[in-house]
């Protein structure tokens, strides 16, 4: 997984899945295998209007709809950076915002972000790096469902 990757899942959250069905295995009682009880729900009604194909009249969120809303990534920087206790300022600087992720902000990790970004300048010069990186992370995440204030756009 990418750093971009990473980032996003960070602030965006896990895509939502369907939750997984497990299956109960067996499980010895006193040294008797005991099966998990089941009942047949097959005649159970469902909630499910079938005219509109929602659950109960209100339309049942999908994992891509939990994933691509609007997430805003302010606050949620915000918060994390209340509960680092560090003071960073993740709204001007690329190496705060990657800190307050709890993630690895160092000159190497930040080189492989801007590579994944399409960065071309000179690597070298890691403040003009940082600048174009900070602008460009916040741009993908805007262009990925995140919002962004629009003063950190400009």
């Amino acid at each position: 997984m990418g750093i971009f990757s990473s980032i996003k899942e960070k602030l965006f959250g896990k895509a939502a899945q369907p939750a997984a069905v497990e299956t109960a295995s067996k499980t010895t009682i006193g040294g008797a295998g005991v099966a998990p009880a089941t009942a047949d729900v097959s005649a159970t009604p469902s909630l499910k209007d079938d005219a509109t194909g929602t659950l109960g009249g209100t339309p049942a969120a999908t994992p891509q709809s939990v994933q691509t809303g609007n997430v805003d990534v302010a606050a949620i920087l915000d918060d994390a950076v209340a509960k680092n206790g560090q003071k960073l300022d993740w709204r001007h600087s690329i190496v705060d915002l990657m800190k307050a992720l709890g993630m690895d902000a160092s000159l190497a990790e930040r080189k492989e972000l801007a590579d994944e970004l399409g960065y071309t300048g000179d690597k070298g010069d890691s403040a003009a790096m940082n600048m174009w990186l900070h602008k460009a992370l916040l741009k993908a995440l805007a262009d990925n469902g995140g919002k962004v204030p629009a003063e950190l756009l400009d």
